[in-house]
């Protein structure tokens, strides 16, 4: 059993956002995992609009009723790119290519509170069926589907 951080805006919950998840849940495994979701101020500073942190978090509870397993977790609204990692005691995080220097910004921030390292487990980009990465920001052009599926 094991604790696990993961954090996003999970604009579009898509195919590289349940990846993350089913990871961090397996790490896990009957411990407990902490989902930081991005608050509406720290989503506001993107290039568009992103739906509201009721919204997002709705879509996330109902995705997390199919994970199976007896591991609890919470959701922590984010406020900064950090939420809780900071303060508590995490065995792991699981994060993307793209917020992997977060995650090395965290651990140097605790190595300097003289807190333990939190593993990091960085997994690849989940592609859409062009190769390319599955992305909100291609979502919401209606490049792709959530599952990475070509939009004619």
């Amino acid at each position: 059993m094991a604790k696990v951080a993961i954090g996003g805006t999970f604009e579009c919950l898509h195919d590289g956002h349940r990846e993350l998840l089913r990871r961090a849940f397996e790490l896990a495994d009957g411990g407990q995992v902490d989902i930081g979701l991005t608050s509406n101020e720290m989503a506001s500073r993107r290039n568009r609009a992103i739906p509201d942190y009721s919204q997002r978090k709705s879509q996330l509870l109902e995705h997390l009723k199919g994970i199976p397993g007896n591991t609890q977790y919470r959701i922590i609204e984010l406020n900064d790119p950090y939420g809780r990692t900071l303060d508590e005691d995490y065995d792991h995080i699981v994060v993307s290519p793209e917020t992997y220097p977060v995650a090395l910004r965290i651990n140097s921030i605790r190595e300097g509170k003289g807190m333990r390292p939190i593993e990091i487990v960085k997994i690849g980009f989940v592609l859409a069926e062009d190769s390319e990465r599955i992305s909100s920001t291609r979502i919401v052009r209606g490049e792709i589907d959530i599952h990475g599926h070509i939009i004619h």
